[in-house]
């Protein structure tokens, strides 16, 4: 399950004419070290005020910078702490006038295991960095909207070269997009009761680093061309549960003005309290569960990346309840469950693109219920029994679609429904079910987690600890690419998917609480380039239904 969990994403978007050329950049965005030509044009050089960074020209309209940093390393002391924003002075003395290279990816953070049979640990600590994509010659006064992307990963997993934006600027060379590293498994968020007292450590760290990603665009971004007042904020997975809690994180509200939310990950969110055992298996696997909680965190702050990143595999692979390190109720950033703030009106005001795919599911077990409790560990048996009994057998074609869907609404397909239920009193929402399956998956489980990604990323497919393979699109698969970038990207540029869609594309439906109309997101099913395969359709009464009783178990579900 984990490793099609984190099959994650890949590049999209552009002509044929242009395919041999963006060979060489695929190919060193798998070798990670590989340096793309650099074309000497003053357009990829960009002066924040502090320090020039040049920039990679992926495409003549389109310039790539990479690692460019947006807060302290945090290491040593820093470790298991909220980042501290970037010492700018510091950064201009370490130049020294010269011109900083940011043509090839930096390294990513520091990895866990998908589970599936790989060890983590690959990757650094000082991963604290942004990549941008920008129109070749953007500037000061450009005012150019923006996206802010946060990939997924399930918090412990993920690499931004594995979803380089080049060919959506190329496509659309009137935006800027960002691509952020955060701090990701025990390193991004170890928790426990003590660290509410931040002299010990911060939880949420690896949620910290979005934030201040996102206040390092406001005050930067516009030197690459961008406008800090047109921010849209982006993510699939954890990404989408990222965004989703940015929606209703107790943080400065003028961040951003505009979220999509792809497959939202519908992961509880435990209380410290319940995250004792972790941090207790987490410390003594690491070899520091001995003294007071201070003396434990100094040692595991002196201790080695390999041995943290041995330590948090094994808990996460052997503790059963809340095993992973992923965010929790700390009362400082998150005050309560996103769906009960997004249902008491609790959510910043923003427009929102939200949606899944046609069949996906992150919960497993050996029954619907099993499956449920180890994906909800505070879920009483009769709470489970509950939810079963809202997926009868009569009620789908088969034993199978049964187990799908009933596992796969409560950890992620709801994320659409409540999300823009409680949007849509407000603002404006737009809805999607994708259901395009990833062609290298030879449609195996339907249209799967994560298969919007290999579309909408050149044909990729990931690996264990940060590795990645693309594969070739063919004309068809190119062109839907196109549609669907056109729609993200009009809703960047405009608030509204249809202002700037492709003229094949039909117009995307808004959802409302009288007519919940949605989009389904397809390619064109005879083959043709120049037609879409895009339809409208209306939510099943059913699915709203179960949905609704989901939004109303709020505590057993913790999310």
């Amino acid at each position: 399950m984990w490793l099609s969990f984190f099959a994650p994403f890949q590049d999209a978007i552009m002509s044929r004419a242009h395919q041999i050329a963006f060979d060489v950049a695929r190919l060193a965005l798998l070798l990670q070290c590989a340096v793309l030509p650099v074309f000497s044009s003053p357009g990829n050089v960009v002066d924040t005020g502090y320090a020039q960074y040049r920039g990679n020209q992926s495409f003549p309209n389109t310039v790539a910078y990479l690692g460019i940093p947006y807060a302290e390393p945090p290491l040593g002391e820093l470790r298991f702490r909220a980042p501290l924003p970037l010492n700018t002075s510091r950064v201009a003395a370490e130049a020294g006038g010269k011109v900083i290279d940011a043509t090839t990816y930096p390294n990513f953070c520091i990895q866990g295991s998908t589970g599936a049979g790989d060890a983590g640990g690959a990757g650094s600590e000082d991963c604290l960095k942004v990549n941008i994509y920008a129109p070749t010659g953007a500037k000061e006064g450009s005012n150019l909207p923006v996206l802010v992307y946060i990939h997924g990963g399930g918090y412990f997993y993920g690499n931004p070269a594995n979803w380089p934006f080049d060919p959506w600027v190329h496509q659309s060379p009137n935006v800027v997009i960002v691509s952020v590293y955060y701090r990701l498994d025990a390193f991004g968020f170890l928790s426990i009761p003590e660290f509410s007292d931040s002299s010990i450590g911060d939880s949420n760290a690896g949620f910290s680093d979005q934030i201040l990603a996102l206040k390092w665009v406001n005050e930067h971004i516009s030197s690459f061309g961008g406008d800090p007042q047109a921010v849209t904020i982006n993510g699939q997975s954890a990404g989408g549960a990222s965004v989703e809690l940015h929606m209703v994180a107790n943080t400065e509200t003028n961040l951003f003005r505009g979220v999509i939310a792809q497959s939202v990950y519908r992961t509880p969110l435990a209380f410290p309290e319940q995250r004792v055992a972790q941090f207790q298996l987490f410390a003594s696997t690491a070899g520091c569960g001995t003294g007071s909680i201070a003396s434990q965190m100094a040692c595991l702050r002196s201790a080695s990346v390999s041995a943290l990143a041995r330590s948090q595999d094994f808990v996460s692979s052997t503790l059963s309840g809340y095993h992973l390190f992923q965010p929790v109720i700390d009362e400082k950033i998150f005050t309560d469950f996103p769906t009960r703030q997004l249902d008491n009106g609790k959510f910043k005001n923003v427009a929102v693109i939200v949606g899944s795919t046609t069949n996906e599911t992150l919960a497993g077990g050996a029954t619907i219920a099993a499956a449920l409790q180890a994906y909800f560990p505070s879920m009483s048996n009769e709470t489970a029994a509950a939810f079963v009994a809202e997926y009868p057998l009569s009620e789908f074609a088969s034993e199978a679609l049964q187990v799908q869907v009933a596992t796969g609404e409560p950890s992620v397909v709801c994320g659409r429904d409540i999300i823009a239920a409680a949007v849509t009193t407000r603002n404006q929402a737009w809805t999607y079910r994708y259901n395009q399956p990833n062609p290298t998956q030879g449609g195996f489980g339907g249209t799967a987690h994560a298969a919007e990604n290999w579309m909408m990323f050149q044909g990729i497919n990931t690996g264990f600890n940060g590795s990645g393979v693309f594969t070739p699109m063919t004309p068809v698969e190119t062109a839907f690419a196109e549609e669907l970038i056109a729609y993200w990207l009009s809703f960047v540029r405009s608030g509204d998917p249809n202002t700037f869609k492709l003229a094949r594309s039909p117009l995307w439906p808004q959802f409302t609480t009288s007519n919940k109309a949605r989009i389904v997101l397809q390619q064109d099913q005879q083959n043709i380039t120049t037609q879409s395969g895009i339809f409208s359709e209306t939510q099943p009464a059913l699915e709203g239904q179960r949905c609704s009783f989901i939004a109303e178990h709020v505590v057993p579900q913790q999310n």
